[in-house]
Protein backbone atom coordinates (compact mmCIF):
# COMPACT_ATOMS: atom_id res chain seq x y z
CA UNK A 1 0.00 0.00 0.00
CA UNK A 2 2.79 2.26 0.72
CA UNK A 3 4.66 1.57 -2.60
CA UNK A 4 1.16 2.17 -4.52
CA UNK A 5 0.79 5.51 -2.78
CA UNK A 6 4.44 6.93 -3.28
CA UNK A 7 4.00 5.55 -7.27
CA UNK A 8 0.62 7.43 -7.43
CA UNK A 9 2.28 10.38 -6.11
CA UNK A 10 5.22 10.48 -8.15
CA UNK A 11 2.88 10.21 -11.55
CA UNK A 12 0.24 12.67 -10.15
CA UNK A 13 3.80 15.34 -9.78
CA UNK A 14 5.47 14.25 -13.19
CA UNK A 15 2.43 14.53 -15.08
CA UNK A 16 1.69 18.33 -14.00
CA UNK A 17 5.03 19.39 -14.42
CA UNK A 18 4.60 17.52 -17.98
CA UNK A 19 1.71 19.47 -18.64
CA UNK A 20 3.53 22.80 -17.10
CA UNK A 21 5.44 22.47 -19.70
CA UNK A 22 3.39 21.93 -22.56
CA UNK A 23 1.59 24.49 -22.03
CA UNK A 24 3.68 27.69 -20.92
CA UNK A 25 1.88 30.78 -20.67
CA UNK A 26 2.49 33.61 -23.33
CA UNK A 27 5.03 36.44 -22.75
CA UNK A 28 2.60 39.83 -22.86
CA UNK A 29 3.05 41.26 -26.19
CA UNK A 30 1.86 45.01 -27.15
CA UNK A 31 -0.38 45.71 -29.83
CA UNK A 32 0.07 47.55 -32.51
CA UNK A 33 -1.98 50.74 -31.42
CA UNK A 34 -0.08 50.40 -28.15
CA UNK A 35 3.47 50.43 -30.05
CA UNK A 36 2.15 52.99 -32.52
CA UNK A 37 1.39 55.29 -29.45
CA UNK A 38 4.50 54.73 -27.84
CA UNK A 39 6.92 55.41 -30.61
CA UNK A 40 4.64 58.58 -31.31
CA UNK A 41 4.97 59.99 -27.99
CA UNK A 42 8.67 59.17 -28.03
CA UNK A 43 8.95 61.26 -31.45
CA UNK A 44 6.86 64.23 -29.88
CA UNK A 45 9.25 64.23 -26.97
CA UNK A 46 12.03 64.51 -28.91
CA UNK A 47 10.43 66.83 -31.42
CA UNK A 48 9.42 69.02 -28.30
CA UNK A 49 13.16 68.52 -26.45
CA UNK A 50 14.98 69.89 -29.76
CA UNK A 51 12.72 72.61 -30.43
CA UNK A 52 12.92 74.04 -26.82
CA UNK A 53 16.90 73.85 -27.31
CA UNK A 54 16.82 75.67 -30.62
CA UNK A 55 14.32 78.30 -29.32
CA UNK A 56 16.48 78.43 -26.22
CA UNK A 57 19.83 78.79 -27.71
CA UNK A 58 21.33 81.58 -26.62
CA UNK A 59 23.81 82.54 -29.82
CA UNK A 60 21.55 81.98 -32.96
CA UNK A 61 20.27 84.35 -34.50
CA UNK A 62 16.47 84.90 -35.15
CA UNK A 63 16.94 83.63 -38.56
CA UNK A 64 18.94 81.13 -37.79
CA UNK A 65 16.30 80.01 -35.67
CA UNK A 66 14.10 80.09 -38.34
CA UNK A 67 15.71 77.76 -40.71
CA UNK A 68 16.59 75.24 -37.90
CA UNK A 69 12.78 75.13 -36.95
CA UNK A 70 12.10 74.51 -40.64
CA UNK A 71 14.46 71.94 -41.09
CA UNK A 72 13.24 70.19 -37.64
CA UNK A 73 9.73 70.59 -38.94
CA UNK A 74 10.41 68.98 -41.98
CA UNK A 75 12.22 65.85 -40.10
CA UNK A 76 9.44 65.27 -37.89
CA UNK A 77 6.75 65.32 -40.53
CA UNK A 78 9.27 62.66 -42.41
CA UNK A 79 9.15 60.23 -39.24
CA UNK A 80 5.79 61.21 -38.80
CA UNK A 81 4.99 59.72 -42.38
CA UNK A 82 6.93 56.70 -41.59
CA UNK A 83 5.58 55.75 -38.66
CA UNK A 84 1.77 55.95 -40.21
CA UNK A 85 3.47 53.67 -43.06
CA UNK A 86 4.19 51.26 -40.65
CA UNK A 87 1.04 51.02 -39.00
Amino acid sequence: MKKFLITAILVAGFSTTALAQRHPTPPPHPSKTQLYNSKLSELNKRYNNEKKMIMNHPVATKKMKQDQLKALNVRYQNEKKLLRAAK
